[in-house]
């Protein structure tokens, strides 16, 4: 059997690597149209920064370490111009000759990954202009940094690779200025999270520029839709990917709703014989079971596994995907797993949302706060999605709920669980255990929460309601809710003869848990509907629009 690959990177060289770990006999060749094959993509912002000294740490691979170990035959710099799907043979070309040759396959692996979303800007291919999506345009920018010393630089974009590249620049000294279309930052994070996180980066003078894009770029300045002049010296766009398919497509490869490639569970296209993986395929979610694409490295090797396994004679089955990830930025880290919550509404389901905010650790091992989003599915009580805003250990906690949300746990099982504990890495009941503790709280022991959104959207409407500010009166003075009164917990019983039992109460401390305590006082006393504030008055100042 001859099993050819299209493309070297994450995806293609899984397979391959799979197919001959099941079929040590098959001929398997890999081409590939770059230089540099099987590289991490996203450590290419570190080796920029130079967290990462030698870019070799980040391709430990090249074809004499495929031949030598698998047998199997790399290419690089070779252009794979057409398949011919009824021949099985493809047209290639070498990219150092010019020589147009033929190969023929048994089995072909569709991996050619993607390529950055190129915006119509006047200036865009102009030298300074940076996209950052394989190792020699990484090369690329650091050249550009060591020789030309930029004072100035502006990112198109604030997703994964945005972020990542506006730390590792300023590294440098260079004045970074971000730049977003929409109206909020970072794609995956709900609005109140995204500005949570953007008043913490605005805390670090972080200049962001939101509901504009860039229209014109020059040498030493960019123009932006509204007219503003943003002085820069080089421009970084991070506007996002798109499947690579032309060839595919070409060949009659059958494409999804989004636009990447359409594959089964197996990896399997609808042409006989075809596979693809990685970046030009969607892939399917696994809580809504819809198709989706979702271009992440984690995806690509597993997707990249499934395939060289199943071509020959394997049984592995892809199952489905929650869009989990996460980034560094400075100090903090950001994650996301499942759902978001306006995704959860689009797809029709009743949610309840709380936010938690707990340190990773007890305050005497330096614990730092991380603020957890949690949206649960009211019927089912099945939590569907988490993003967390945090410092140390958001890795280990998104982690345990990309693992509940893939078993289908239900909220009230969070807090049983039997998670690690000591004060150097947690808290005795985790941040995990209270988020469970509060949603399931919400859902079965007739303690709603409000989330800041919502009780801004009353307070703005000139609802009836009352408010009450369970904090001492000193934090109160500093800065409370609108229309809010201060009534502390400690006070709290002997005021209850001048509040209304009947009208919707929000009650609110901090961070929540002594709203929690005060909203219990005024159920137990008879009060029809009491709310909680979501993360209490700290989350409500910090998203306050």
């Amino acid at each position: 059997m001859r099993i050819l690959v299209i493309g070297a990177v994450a995806s293609g060289t899984s397979a391959a690597a799979k197919a001959r770990r099941n079929d040590d006999k098959a001929e398997i060749v890999i081409y590939e149209k770059d230089k540099d094959i099987s590289y991490s993509g996203c450590g290419l912002p570190y080796y920029i920064g130079g967290e990462v000294g030698d870019i070799g740490e980040l391709t430990p691979r090249d074809p004499i370490f495929f031949k030598k170990k698998y047998n199997i035959d790399v290419f690089i710099g070779y252009e794979v111009l057409k398949i011919d799907t009824e021949k099985k043979e493809l047209s290639i070309k070498n990219l150092s000759t010019g020589e147009v040759f033929k190969d023929r396959y048994d089995k072909l692996v569709i991996a050619t990954g993607a390529t950055p979303f190129i915006p119509n800007v006047k200036g865009i291919n102009d030298p300074n202009v940076f996209f950052l999506r394989n190792v020699q345009s990484a090369r690329n920018i650091k050249n550009f940094i060591d020789e030309r010393k930029p004072k100035h630089a502006v990112i198109a974009g604030t997703g994964f690779i945005g972020f990542e590249m506006l730390e590792n620049l300023m590294e440098y000294g260079i004045n970074v200025t971000i730049v977003e279309k929409q109206s909020k930052i970072t794609p995956n994070l709900d609005e109140d999270m995204a500005m949570f996180l953007e008043n913490a980066l605005t805390k670090k003078n972080i200049a962001i520029m939101k509901n504009t894009s860039i229209v014109e770029i020059y040498e030493n300045k960019v123009i932006l839709e509204d007219g503003k002049e943003i002085e820069s010296n080089m421009v970084i766009m991070a506007t996002g990917v798109r499947p690579n398919v032309g060839l595919a497509k070409e060949a009659g490869v059958e494409l999804g709703i989004t636009g990447a490639i359409k594959v089964n569970n197996r990896m399997e296209t609808n042409i006989r014989d075809i596979y693809a993986c990685g970046d030009c395929i969607e892939t399917f979610s696994l809580i809504t079971m819809k198709q989706v694409y979702r271009p992440l490295g984690s995806t690509a090797n597993k997707t990249g596994r499934i395939a060289g396994d199943v071509l020959t004679g394997g049984t592995l089955e892809y199952r489905g995907n929650l869009s989990t990830g996460i980034f560094k930025l400075f100090d903090m880290t950001i994650a996301i797993t499942g759902l978001s919550e306006r995704e959860a509404i689009a797809e029709g389901y009743d949610i309840v949302t709380c936010h938690n905010i707990k340190p990773d650790k007890p305050d005497y091992f330096h614990g730092r706060e991380m603020v957890i989003k949690a949206i649960a599915d009211k019927k089912t009580q099945k939590l569907l999605g988490v993003q967390i805003v945090g410092y140390e250990g958001v890795d280990k906690r998104i982690d345990v709920f990309a693992t509940l949300i893939t078993y289908g746990a239900k909220v009230e099982e969070l807090f049983h669980l039997d998670l690690a504990y000591a004060p150097p890495f947690s808290t005795t009941k985790d941040p995990v255990h209270y988020t469970g503790m509060i949603l399931d709280n919400a859902l079965n022991n007739h303690r709603p929460i409000i989330t800041s959104v919502e009780a801004q959207r009353l307070i703005a409407n000139g609802e009836k309601i009352q408010i009450i500010d369970a904090r001492e009166n000193k934090q109160y003075n500093e800065s409370h809710v609108d229309t809010a009164v201060s009534i502390p917990h400690s006070n709290l019983r002997e005021e209850l003869i001048n509040l209304d039992k009947d009208v919707l109460t929000i009650t609110y401390c901090n961070k929540g848990v002594t709203g929690n305590a005060a909203q219990n006082i005024l159920i137990n006393h008879g009060f029809k509907k009491v709310y909680n504030l979501s993360g209490g008055h700290k989350f409500y100042k910090e998203t306050k629009k």
